[in-house]
């Protein structure tokens, strides 16, 4: 957020998971919900492409930034004004920074005995306008892997036509895990 922007007129949505497969298909179905209520509906291209980003990245977090009783944290925040969602995942592992290889690994066929996977930040490389990693700012060690996405259609905080979850019977918008 700029020093111009008022806190009005962005959308943030905050929560810390369980670092578990549970955790990360909860964080995926939670941001999809408050995408939905900022007005990037379901089924659209745009909340597909975002919740599939924030399913990435939170299964990065469970599988390789796991560290026994420490949660992973998600911040998603939208700016209406850039049609712009920015999805923030933390984890305790600092240590384990990401990268992306130039050549995507070849298929488990080809590799055999090895386990599937390492295509999920080839994804998020993809599918996000920007994405990078940083130290923790907050609430302890670890790193922050951070993607956003064009958000096309996403309505300003208190327009006429905003629709929030208390009108779709979800709650007020600043409920639990809102800041």
């Amino acid at each position: 957020m700029t020093a111009t922007q008022s806190p009005l007129t962005t959308h943030h949505f905050a929560m810390c998971f369980t670092s578990t497969p549970r955790g990360a298909r909860l964080a995926r179905r939670l941001c999809g919900h408050r995408l939905a209520a900022w007005g990037v509906p379901y089924g659209g291209r745009a909340h597909d492409t975002i919740t599939l980003v924030v399913a990435e990245l939170c299964a990065n977090a469970v599988r390789h930034g796991h560290v026994a009783g420490r949660d992973f944290h998600v911040l998603m925040s939208g700016d209406p004004d850039t049609a712009t969602v920015r999805i923030e995942v933390s984890d305790t592992r600092g240590e384990l920074l990401p990268h992306v290889p130039l050549v995507p690994p070849a298929p488990p066929a080809v590799r055999p005995g090895l386990p599937d996977g390492g295509r999920g930040l080839l994804l998020v490389q993809v599918l996000a306008d920007r994405w990078g990693c940083c130290p923790r700012s907050t609430g302890g060690p670890g790193k922050t892997v951070w993607a956003e996405c064009a958000a096309p259609g996403m309505e300003t905080p208190g327009s006429p036509s905003w629709r929030s979850p208390a009108r779709e019977g979800g709650g007020e918008d600043h409920g639990v895990g809102e800041r």
